[in-house]
């Protein structure tokens, strides 16, 4: 017979567990369980006796766990629950969280009991998921960066042996000799705005991941963890603004050497519609509002990816450009021969100055001012659209909006 100072040791190891100790009948009824456990599911220890143990277990796995439950009562040996699966418990209020089960039979006044051992593994969860997406996100900034540091050089190589080629022509025609220097001087002045603009766009964010990872090391403790999930915050919101960037130079690229052609199938624009409105929540300001609308015609033969990046280019820039609280819309109307996209915002408007170099490349507003951006999204959106065959118009006023029109042809030979 255990003697009352093993007893009192008991009762202390199991009540002061850090891990939580639910001991449950055949049936599933639960009849002891330490404050642990109770802290885990939102209980007290009181409210969780007599409870039936799928109380514990999310709605939508009740019944296949009474079917664990039942095989494991005829087969009892001690294991872990889930092998290779990702188990979620269910608090008191409503909320699920990712625990680790493990089980073992027991026998107390000849009565067969389960044991089971919980463990919340929410923070554990949050640290590999920030890892893989951290690991793919590198990874893929690294690979986006070599292939275009690849491409810069080859055009750098290509632009060099034109320029060597009219610098020949030069002694033959004075016409060459001027048309070379215009040419020249188009490509410094592109190649300013482009050394310019990847300065400024590139150190941003790159200094803010330095910065956040040389800092992430310090917060070590699990008190600091808002901290940490601050500094790793930035560190997403920097790899989003660079993974924007390199996607506007492969854009334009491709584009340019004429890698894009438009592939017209049958789809459902309200689908299409669904599917940005959903992607675009998460970039809007403060009490920011996106309208979306159609009318006409719902399913369309056309480039669904080229149509889909005109949108988003056009819907990114109106929030880009807008004040909190302010609306953002995109109405499209299809007929039986033409879509007509309008995008429209309540932002900081163009020039009329401004609005004459809108579409060409790296041209950014004067009233741009710290307002992020590569100066090739409506570049790019000019090409897409003329791959479709189509046009794209702006009116704008400053302080006021902008209201952009791009009109796509449907029966049109692309």
């Amino acid at each position: 017979m255990p003697s009352q100072n093993d007893k009192k040791l008991f009762e202390a190891l199991f009540h002061h567990a850090t891990e939580g100790i639910i001991l449950c009948k055949r049936n599933g009824m639960i009849t002891v369980a330490n404050e642990a456990a109770g802290r885990q599911f939102g209980y007290s220890v009181e409210e969780l006796i007599g409870k039936p143990i799928e109380t514990l277990v999310p709605s939508r796995y009740q019944k296949s766990h009474e079917s664990y439950r039942e095989n494991y009562s005829e087969h009892p040996e001690p294991r872990k629950m889930g092998q290779g699966r990702d188990l979620f418990g269910l608090k008191k209020d409503g909320t699920e969280f990712p625990v680790e089960v493990s089980l073992s039979p027991a026998k107390i006044d000849n009565e067969e009991i389960i044991i089971a051992f919980t463990i919340d593994i929410t923070r554990r969860k949050q640290q590999e998921y920030l890892i893989r997406e951290k690991t793919k996100e590198l990874e893929l900034i690294t690979e986006r960066l070599r292939q275009t540091n690849e491409q810069l050089e080859k055009k750098v190589s290509d632009r060099t042996q034109v320029l060597h080629e009219a610098l020949m022509a030069l002694e033959k025609s004075k016409a060459e000799l001027q048309l070379s220097l215009a040419k020249e001087r188009e490509l410094n002045e592109l190649k300013s705005r482009f050394l310019s603009m990847a300065s400024h766009e590139f150190r941003t964010p790159l200094t803010a991941i330095l910065s956040s990872a040389s800092l992430i090391s310090d917060y070590s403790e699990p008190s600091h963890q808002e901290k940490r999930l601050k500094h790793v915050e930035r560190i997403t919101n920097a790899v989003n603004s660079l993974n924007d960037i390199l996607s506007d130079f492969l854009s334009l690229s491709k584009i340019e050497e004429g890698k894009i052609a438009a592939e017209c199938k049958s789809f459902s624009l309200k689908n299409l519609l669904n599917e940005i409105e959903s992607e675009l929540k998460a970039m809007l300001k403060k009490n920011q509002h996106l309208h979306i609308q159609h009318q006409g015609e719902e399913i369309i033969v056309s480039d669904r990816k080229l149509i889909r990046q005109i949108m988003v280019n056009l819907l990114s820039n109106a929030i880009k450009y807008s004040d909190e609280g302010s609306a953002v819309k995109l109405d499209t109307f299809c007929s039986a021969d033409e879509l007509k996209i309008t995008v429209s915002d309540q932002g900081i408007g163009i020039s009329k100055e401004d609005q004459k170099h809108l579409f060409e490349r790296f041209f950014r507003g004067s009233n741009a001012g710290n307002i992020q951006g590569t100066g090739l999204g409506l570049n790019i959106v000019a090409g897409y659209v003329q791959l479709l065959g189509g046009f794209i118009t702006c009116k704008s006023e400053l302080d006021v909006g902008t209201t952009f029109i791009a009109t796509i042809p449907l029966n049109a030979s692309i």
